[in-house]
């Protein structure tokens, strides 16, 4: 049963994730009006929202765009960072709706940025605590449980993350509109690519729900 979740939900991601990169590449090709790219739509939206102490870099890799809380920096991927597109003002709004959120202490980002600690350290010792666990369940329970409450911490960052993600497309969205970024004729590629990425988390979230409820399961129906 274990191995059925996670080949079936890996190929939910694939074809997710597969979908998510034809859809950027179709929308790249996309200008907006203004003619703007990526850091220009991240600089403006941060400015229109009265942020002026996060900075805005370039990274290396391809949809490796995310926002950092620690050092306040927005960091786009090359084709983003230097790219008029829709696909591009998308990816840059939204990473800048964390930092919006980040400064207006929303509080399920909040609640993330304090889990990290905790996953980081459930994420690299979990799988050896679950595996040991499953060899030893029936004559050391404790250590299972200690793994399921691990992955459980994990579980409760995806689930924490969906919020996070889903809010900070909405306030890209609104944004893009409002200023002008999009119009009727693109704002739809535009919509269509955040919900595409939000996928991604969604289908993360539900596949570790299904893995933390596979080894609980475990671990009830073991002998007594």
């Amino acid at each position: 049963m274990g191995w059925i979740i996670f080949i079936g939900f890996a190929l939910i991601s694939y074809l997710i994730q597969a979908n998510l990169k034809n859809k950027f590449e179709r929308y790249s090709k996309i200008p907006v009006d203004r003619g703007m790219t990526g850091r220009d739509v991240a600089l403006k939206m941060l400015h229109d929202n009265g942020i002026y102490d996060v900075d805005v870099i370039s990274t290396q890799g391809s949809l490796t765009d995310h926002y950092n809380p620690t050092n306040k920096t927005v960091n786009l991927s090359e084709d983003v960072y230097n790219t008029c597109s829709v696909a591009a003002a998308a990816v840059a709004a939204h990473e800048c709706g964390h930092a919006v959120q980040h400064a207006r202490a929303y509080a399920p980002l909040k609640l993330r940025s304090g889990l990290v600690p905790i996953v980081s350290f459930a994420s690299s010792w979990m799988q050896w605590v679950l595996l040991i666990g499953m060899f030893t369940i029936n004559s050391f329970p404790q250590i299972m449980l200690f793994g399921i409450a691990l992955f459980a911490m994990t579980t409760l960052f995806s689930l924490v993350t969906l919020p996070v993600e889903i809010d900070a497309s909405r306030r890209a969205l609104a944004w893009l509109s409002s200023a002008g970024i999009t119009n009727y004729s693109n704002h739809k590629a535009a919509e269509s690519a955040l919900r595409s990425a939000a996928y991604t988390y969604v289908v993360a979230a539900l596949g570790s729900l299904a893995t933390l409820v596979y080894y609980i399961l475990i671990y009830t129906s073991r002998r007594e």
